[in-house]
């Protein structure tokens, strides 16, 4: 059995999800489909939840009419009329249910409202998915991951109960597979016990799918990009990338951490921990080979892995009476950065100084200075870049540096991190 994820680009028009049959087909069947909404949907809805928790519910719902108006024409360019009918049923019980969740927003609970909305967008587009699918000849068995995936109540990155997830995998999906029976369900979204709506987080996607191919001992995921696989850096930034064939757990979680879009760690610990590689493949050709990521690879060798992350702040936090940085003072900071959230990108520390490099990010930098400014002293530099490599050589490091002013640098064997503007 296989796992597969298609994301919103996928899908993002009808002549796109019109392409797709061919790349089900050559699964090992049967196969789990894990989708996601249709591309942009995500940013409309949240365009919907800003205006309902702004009490602007007549906007709201107009916005959703757009919406549904949209999947509605999308299904009716894929469908025969039979099966639009059909297809219409299904798409209006989660239409009316969006409009309940507009009607119940309120900004004092934005995360919650934001989750009861944003969801409705990988439930609409599975359910076109699945009545296409069928119209096709390949019948799919349409499941609403909320009532598989069991998580906390922390909105908007909920936490998985994975326990009783697996459980109802078990019990639900693993019957249905081993019937021979193909399996269509949501990526991002679960519910809590009291069956509201959840998301994610970030990549959640790719989460879902992983979650079930290790709950359901899969064979491989694999997630369809309009890419060829995986790049040593992104093509947007640097010319003449090299696509990687193979490669570890360690090096994509290493990457991530630096800050690359690549393959979020939570995505990779189901994966790693139970040995089921995952593959990188175009959904624009199917022939191409894409990448491979597993434990292990036949070649340590790679080329200079390159992360670079624009718009950054580096912060020199000073004590105001010169004393020396200490553990106690070091406790006190990481303390601070950890209640507000944010995440440091580089770190040093000498004896009277603390140096972080941070996401630019106006409202979280400013409580944080504020902050720390009642017992240190704040210095910053903006508009400063992090570059990242891995697996770096001197020439590398020296094209991608010239003509720079290095802030900061910081070298492991393997690694090098540079501050610079």
């Amino acid at each position: 059995m296989q796992v597969y994820k298609f994301g919103g680009a996928s899908i993002a028009t009808p002549e796109r999800m019109q392409a797709l049959p061919p790349i089900i087909q050559d699964a090992t069947q049967p196969v789990v489909l894990v989708v996601s909404a249709l591309g942009k949907t995500t940013n409309a809805l949240e365009a919907i939840v800003s205006a309902a928790c702004k009490d602007k519910k007549q906007e709201a719902h107009e916005l959703s009419h757009i919406l549904e108006n949209q999947h509605l024409e999308y299904a009716k360019a894929l469908l025969n009329d039979s099966f639009f009918e059909e297809a219409k049923k299904a798409l209006n019980v989660f239409f009316t249910e969006l409009q309940w969740a507009i009607d119940d927003a309120a900004a004092d609970k934005y995360d919650y409202s934001y989750d009861q909305i944003v969801c409705m967008g990988e439930l609409l587009s599975t359910r076109i998915f699945a009545f296409y699918l069928q119209q096709q000849g390949m019948p799919f068995e349409w499941i609403d991951a909320r009532d598989i995936i069991r998580t906390d109540d922390t909105y908007r990155d909920a936490r998985v109960d994975w326990a009783y997830s697996e459980k109802r995998a078990n019990d639900v999906i693993a019957p249905l597979l081993a019937a021979g029976t193909n399996i269509m369900t949501q990526g991002f979204i679960g519910a809590t016990a009291d069956n509201a709506s959840v998301t994610l987080g970030r990549e959640g996607s790719d989460y879902t799918a992983a979650m079930l191919a290790a709950m359901l001992h899969a064979e491989g995921v694999t997630i369809w990009k309009d890419v060829e696989g995986l790049q040593n850096a992104d093509p947007k930034l640097f010319p003449n990338t090299v696509k990687i064939e193979a490669i570890t757990y360690h090096e994509v979680i290493e990457m991530a951490y630096y800050g690359a879009q690549v393959i979020h760690p939570k995505t990779i610990k189901p994966l790693q921990n139970n040995n089921i590689p995952l593959y990188v493949k175009c959904f624009l050709d199917k022939d191409l080979k894409g990448t491979v990521i597993q434990n292990e690879v036949n070649s340590i060798f790679y080329p200079p892995l390159i992360v670079l992350k624009k718009d950054q702040i580096l912060l020199q936090v000073t004590t105001k009476d010169f004393s020396f940085i200490t553990e106690d003072n070091l406790s006190d900071l990481y303390s601070i950065f950890h209640a507000l959230k944010i995440k440091v990108n580089l770190i040093q520390n000498a004896a009277i100084s603390f140096v972080a490099c941070i996401d630019n990010k106006e409202d979280k930098v400013k409580e944080l200075v504020n902050l720390l400014g009642k017992d240190y002293k704040v210095f910053r530099n903006e508009n400063v870049e992090l570059l990242t490599i891995r697996h770096y050589t001197p020439e590398i490091l020296f094209d991608l540096t010239k003509s720079r002013y290095i802030l900061l640098e910081q070298k492991t064997r393997q690694t090098v991190q540079v501050i610079m503007k």
